[in-house]
């Protein structure tokens, strides 16, 4: 187990290796962090190299200007000046919070920017303003569509952060295809298989190779199949890269540049800059008085919990397990597996900085 402190302290002297600021270097080492306290391993620090790898090869800038180019009293578009998402992204969604202040709501697409993390991160932002927040991201073409053979979209994750008043706020961040494609990442480190339903093979046949997406094959939409709704996985995959990439002006679909993932990490020429993002910030008192809001989603929270659940199980709100696994992991530490141990220490040999503490 390692300690989340000693842990932040490592991944922010990574960052300040590679040319950032102390203040961005923390935003950065804060929100991979808080992945795995909140039990999303698959976009923790076992990502951290691949930061560092997009620095390497020129896609990543230490330094961003980060600002806005174009907005409204309720919107803007924000170049993040081939930036981290990790930085990019709270300050876009800082952006949708101050204009939903003055404007009631707030809408911010970003171009131009990298992959920021765990959207939950982003969105539970708006929650200590009394807003509901919204952020999706859209991610280098994992995915194949409904009948595809052809990868055409990213897992391209939505999380939307609803405040309550006395229980724990509802949190829902979910990709947008049967799975993660860091979970798979995981399964290639410990040498599993995956689960029927996570993706097919090169001739768009369901297989539980873990490495089908590097062999050619696909990850296949939420819902898997057409016979399970993958049709609307398919159409929530797109959304998102709607909002996020032809919205913003970054790049959308097959031209999404890649993270460093599936083996690969030249971007082809694109259609737009960058990876892309949205944002939003709801003020609740611009629809209704926020604490009368509150009192009843402290009732909708309270009717689903006290739901009849199935033997040996309980009716969740979304966000009760990555809140749970906090709890637990800032008391007794981060579980890293060796393979993400491994690409750590060797980090901090590259960068000539010391281990984790």
């Amino acid at each position: 187990m390692i300690n989340a402190n000693s842990l932040k302290d490592f991944t922010r002297r990574v960052f300040q290796a590679i040319g950032c600021s102390e203040t961005d270097a923390e935003q950065a080492a804060t929100v991979l962090v808080q992945a795995d306290l909140r039990g999303v391993d698959s976009h923790g620090v076992a990502r951290l190299a691949g930061y560092v790898r997009l620095y390497d090869h020129g896609r990543l800038n230490p330094t961003p200007d980060v600002r806005i180019i174009h907005e409204s009293p309720s919107t803007a578009v924000v170049n993040g000046d081939k930036g981290l998402g990790l930085v990019v992204g709270p300050k876009a969604m800082q952006i949708a919070i101050d204009k939903a202040r003055v404007a009631g709501t707030g809408w911010v697409a970003v171009r131009n920017s990298n992959h920021f993390g765990i959207a939950g991160y982003h969105a539970m932002l708006a929650l200590e303003n009394d807003m509901i927040g919204w952020a999706m991201t859209n991610a280098a073409p994992l995915v194949s569509p409904t009948f595809s053979l052809d990868k055409l979209l990213g897992t391209n994750p939505i999380a939307v952060a609803v405040p309550a008043l006395t229980q724990p706020p509802f949190v829902a961040d979910f990709a947008t295809t049967a799975v993660a494609y860091g979970k798979l990442e995981i399964l290639q480190r410990t040498n599993q298989d995956a689960p029927l339903g996570w993706a097919q093979d090169a001739a768009g046949q369901p297989t539980t190779d873990a490495h089908a997406v590097r062999n050619g094959g696909g990850l296949l939409p939420l819902g898997s199949d057409r016979e399970h709704g993958s049709h609307k996985g398919y159409a929530l995959g797109a959304m998102v890269d709607i909002f996020t990439g032809v919205l913003s002006g970054a790049n959308y679909g097959p031209w999404v540049p890649p993270f460093a993932t599936a083996g690969f990490m030249a971007a082809q020429a694109g259609v737009g800059e960058g990876t892309g993002h949205f944002f939003g910030a709801m003020r609740i008192d611009a629809f209704r008085p926020a604490d009368e809001f509150k009192q009843h989603m402290d009732q909708w929270i309270a009717a689903f919990r006290q739901a009849r659940a199935v033997d040996g199980k309980q009716v969740l709100i979304p966000g009760d397990p990555e809140r749970e696994m906090e709890a637990i992991r800032a008391a007794e530490g981060i579980p890293l597996i060796e393979p993400v141990l491994k690409s750590l220490e060797e980090l901090a040999e590259k960068l000539r900085i010391p281990f984790i503490a």
